[in-house]
């Protein structure tokens, strides 16, 4: 098994599928904020579901990301956001918006494919029912 050292830990090791995940996680954060937007909170856990990125957007809307990041292709990207991982994505939007002002929301997948020293982007924006 391949490790990688966690730099946010001292002495912590990460396995190479969650520095691989990891450095989706920043790819996708730089490229939200790239479109303007600014990061608000990431890797948010609740029972009922985790949240990979929440952004706001220039117009106020809060968009919950969903960030799915592969070696290749080999397993599906996109396809692996059912609609039960959905469910339990909002779900745990809703906790996170608890008590927070009314703002607009939006639901985000953003499929990351490691390709050399970077990535290949599918960006699908306003994501209802999942890929399948």
């Amino acid at each position: 098994m391949t490790t990688f050292t966690d730099s946010t830990v001292p002495g912590r090791t990460l396995r190479h599928k969650d520095a691989l995940g990891k450095a989706g996680e920043q790819f996708a954060a730089d490229f939200y904020r790239a479109r303007g937007a600014q990061v608000i909170a990431a890797n948010v856990h609740y029972r009922v579901g985790e949240i990979d990125l929440v952004v706001r957007e220039a117009d106020g809307t809060i968009v919950f990301v969903e960030v799915k990041t592969r070696a290749s292709r080999a397993y599906g990207v996109a396809e692996a956001v059912t609609k039960r991982k959905l469910k339990r994505l909002r779900k745990a939007a809703a906790h996170w918006l608890d008590g927070k002002p009314f703002s607009p929301v939006r639901f985000d997948v953003l499929a990351l494919v490691k390709a050399g020293e970077d990535f290949d982007v599918e960006y699908f924006q306003g994501v209802d029912n999942g890929a399948r």
